[in-house]
């Protein structure tokens, strides 16, 4: 994914960036390096392996604390609110366990569709790709991006065909029905699903799933066709969610299959606070037709209720990150303001 996702949305209201806009609020949008707008580096070529050579840990160590530090500086401010969508909930889950002293620099951290320690994949044949060793899915899928012919598909294919494509798709991994979203919206919004991203970004996410545990990244030197339990003489680690000093706000839909809250739970903070929305999926906390009811309220509230005192709402700033895969250097990652000259139709990213 890249932010478009905030954005690509039917009707006004029902659009999160544009709601806190409304209220006064400093709003940007972030993007994992790799994506359509985050293509470029001073060091390597988006068509080497180098650049491709990233995962969350890149994400954790580097690209969110530079990213929160490039909005201070710009802004003035002493710290923001951050406000994230599945895997732009793992990479803030990351970087503010591994980075103590950026959690006084974040006053709430809202998570929306919350992604940690995934259950599994209701596929079969994904669920045994998760079993492979890496050198296998890096020999299936390349090196660098991941899927990349997916973007000429969305060119080329009638959208209504590409809508029941995803469709299928969405049910077919995560049995997820997307009811709660209109055809009108998905026509408008599943062509911006997919973004670049990395094969390793991807690997890292199937190690997470496959040993139930949010860990760093594992490069698993050993042949691929061993007996891998029995061949392994170390633990991969695993980040320390509990260090986590921001207060945390964790908002998941109840059928959602990709959210298992109780394991959650017991890796974060005793202080975080959790609520379930009923019926809603994955995807609906960004396009339900009525996530301006359901949703909102909970983030308005949090971001109220945590907001430092000598910060006015009007000179806050929020970082919103939807990022959901994806040399750890700060040029790769682009993070874009929010101006709104009419509300109603002019959001620029």
């Amino acid at each position: 994914m890249s932010s478009e996702v905030w954005v690509a949305l039917t009707d006004e209201q029902r659009c999160l960036p544009f709601q806190l806009v409304e209220k006064g609020y400093d709003v940007w949008l972030g993007n994992n390096r790799g994506n359509k707008y985050s293509k470029k580096s001073v060091h390597h070529s988006p068509g080497s392996n180098e650049f491709w050579d990233f995962s969350i840990d890149q994400f954790a160590f580097h690209d969110i604390p530079n990213s929160i530090e490039y909005i201070l500086e710009v802004t003035g401010q002493p710290s923001l609110s951050y406000i994230g969508f599945s895997q732009g909930t793992a990479q803030a889950f990351a970087t503010l366990s591994i980075h103590p002293l950026l959690n006084q620099k974040i006053d709430v951290f809202v998570a929306l569709a919350p992604a940690m320690a995934p259950s599994g994949l209701r596929n079969r044949i994904v669920d045994s790709l998760m079993k492979a060793s890496p050198d296998f899915l890096f020999l299936l899928f390349g090196r660098r991006s991941i899927l990349s012919s997916t973007t000429m598909w969305q060119t080329i294919l009638y959208p209504p065909i590409f809508v029941r494509i995803i469709d299928t798709a969405l049910a077919a991994l995560f049995n997820w029905r997307c009811r709660n979203i209109t055809r009108t919206q998905k026509l408008a919004a599943y062509l911006h699903l997919y973004s670049f991203t990395s094969t390793k970004s991807v690997v890292h996410w199937f190690q997470i799933i496959r040993n139930k545990n949010f860990q760093f990244y594992d490069d698993e030197l050993y042949a691929p066709f061993s007996i891998v339990d029995s061949e392994r003489f170390y633990k991969p680690v695993k980040y320390p969610t509990r260090n986590i000093k921001t207060p945390i706000v964790l908002l998941y839909g109840d059928s959602d299959s990709l959210v298992d809250i109780n394991t959650m739970l017991q890796g974060l903070p005793r202080s975080t606070m959790a609520r379930a929305i009923a019926t809603y999926e994955h995807l609906d906390f960004l396009w339900a037709s009525d996530v301006d009811r359901q949703v909102f309220g909970h983030v308005f509230d949090a971001l109220k209720t945590h907001s430092r005192e000598a910060i006015a709402p009007e000179t806050d700033s929020k970082l919103l990150d939807g990022r959901v895969s994806t040399d750890s250097r700060s040029s790769n990652t682009s993070v874009q303001r929010v101006r709104v000259k009419d509300p109603a139709f002019n959001g620029t990213r």
